[in-house]
């Protein structure tokens, strides 16, 4: 077992992502369901999502992302020593889509598991792994957010089927003396289960209830923009930080009037924040990964930049990450 030090940090040395190839623009939308881009844009700032195809799985667009990221970090799988992989619409019941893409991988024998936090996956799994590093438990950790989210859609549903697309978004952590994650945020509250819910279940073989995503649209974003400015404060709070100190804020790409309205209660200017909704739409768990990835490969995020990562999910559940990339 790796032995962490007095102090160590866990740093991001590699970012990858991935977008499947088929795309569904609002144009295509307006055929499905009485729907206009107008509207769509007005309302989420979406004007595009990818789409998985018929035989392309969660593992699939996961492996894409991961091998990205281990490339950029010039590690090799078998250098990983834990996989954690956040996603809510894994492969099968079990086992979890993480040791599905271990084989794939072949960095066989480290620990691999799934979270489930819905769009705050991969917040959850970043501090997850951050802990295993901090502890000891482990060296370097290939952390991935990846859904087939348009496979839990009910494209009749207006509300809810111009909102989501797929993809995967991947990082690299690594110990290290030099500043990384500075401090994780995790919260939830079950309370809210029913406001954003996929309510099925499997029971001798067949779906109970139902197997779409239902949400309650003015309720989320309420709750959305009050908690999402509550755990940006605690963090920011937690390292006698000001906004100003921030170079980017990436949050979860869900809507851009969520993103906008938090941004404005936090006063972070829109120019400092990082935002791909438009492109791919809410990619849940592989969202924030996805902009990571976007940002430090289009080059707005460069090494030794503050960085704040949130998200919100459904549970409710919610975090920040504050790091140093």
């Amino acid at each position: 077992m790796y032995q962490g030090k007095e102090g160590q940090y866990a740093k991001i040395i590699g970012t990858g992502g991935y977008l499947p190839e088929k795309i569904l623009t609002n144009a295509d939308i307006e055929k499905i369901v009485d729907t206009n881009d107008e509207w769509i844009v007005e309302r989420t700032g979406i004007k595009q999502r990818h789409i998985a195809g018929e035989n392309e799985s969660t593992c699939d667009m996961a492996e894409h992302a991961a091998r990205q990221a281990l490339e950029m970090a010039q590690c090799q799988p078998e250098d990983i020593d834990l996989i954690i992989l956040a996603t809510t619409t894994p492969d099968r019941i079990y086992p979890s889509t993480a040791c599905l893409l271990q084989e794939r991988l072949g960095c066989i024998g480290a620990p691999a598991f799934d979270v489930q936090a819905v769009c705050s996956g991969f917040v959850y799994a970043l501090t997850i792994a951050e802990k295993f590093i901090k502890t000891g438990s482990a060296k370097r950790a290939l952390v991935v957010g990846a859904e087939t989210y348009s496979r839990i859609l009910d494209w009749k549903d207006r509300g809810t089927c111009v909102l989501f697309g797929d993809g995967a978004g991947a990082v690299v952590l690594e110990a290290s003396a030099e500043p990384g994650i500075f401090s994780t945020h995790l919260h939830a509250d079950g309370r809210h289960k029913d406001i954003l819910t996929v309510g099925g279940q499997v029971n001798q073989g067949e779906i109970v209830g139902s197997g779409f995503t239902v949400m309650n649209g003015t309720e989320v974003f309420k709750f959305a923009v009050t908690q999402l400015s509550k755990v940006v404060k605690e963090a920011l709070a937690e390292n006698n930080m000001q906004a100003d100190e921030i170079d980017w804020f990436i949050p979860h790409q869900a809507n851009m009037r969520i993103i906008s309205a938090t941004a404005k209660k936090l006063h972070f200017p829109m120019e400092k924040v990082v935002t791909t909704v438009s492109e791919h739409g809410n990619t849940s768990a592989a969202s924030v990964p996805l902009a990571l990835n976007i940002a430090v490969r289009d080059g707005r995020v460069k090494k030794g930049q503050t960085l704040l990562l949130e998200a919100i999910g459904g549970g409710f559940t919610w975090g920040a990450v504050l790091l140093k990339f």
